[in-house]
């Protein structure tokens, strides 16, 4: 009975700090798209990087974070996150058609060298 009160205490404890890395990775991908959009890609994939880092179980930094290395043309690692986030929510649908055009045009890329 004390163990289940001790794990009880620590899920209790832990909840917060998840949400709060969740708020917090979440905040990272904004200003990440915010500075994409201005053409700043280092800086969003600092700030996706972050966002993966705070929360790895958060889908959609890691799909931006794939699309940030495409445009830096570091192609395994856009790859790499893809598949992080297929693998973390194979059902959205957003990811699924990125993570397609990218396979799409990186095999065929490869194909023609």
């Amino acid at each position: 009975m004390r163990s289940f009160l001790l794990l009880a205490a620590i899920l209790l404890t832990a909840a917060p700090a998840f949400a709060d890395a969740r708020e917090d990775a979440k905040k990272q991908v904004e200003f990440g798209i915010e500075v994409a959009q201005r053409g700043l890609w280092r800086e969003a994939v600092y700030r996706f990087e972050r966002a993966a880092q705070l929360d790895p179980t958060y889908a959609a930094a890691h799909n931006n974070l794939a699309i940030g290395y495409e445009h830096q043309g570091e192609l395994d690692k856009a790859r790499e996150a893809y598949e992080m986030a297929m693998k973390l929510d194979p059902s959205n649908q957003l990811i699924k058609q990125n993570y397609e055009l990218f396979r799409e045009i990186n095999d065929r890329t490869t194909r023609a060298q």
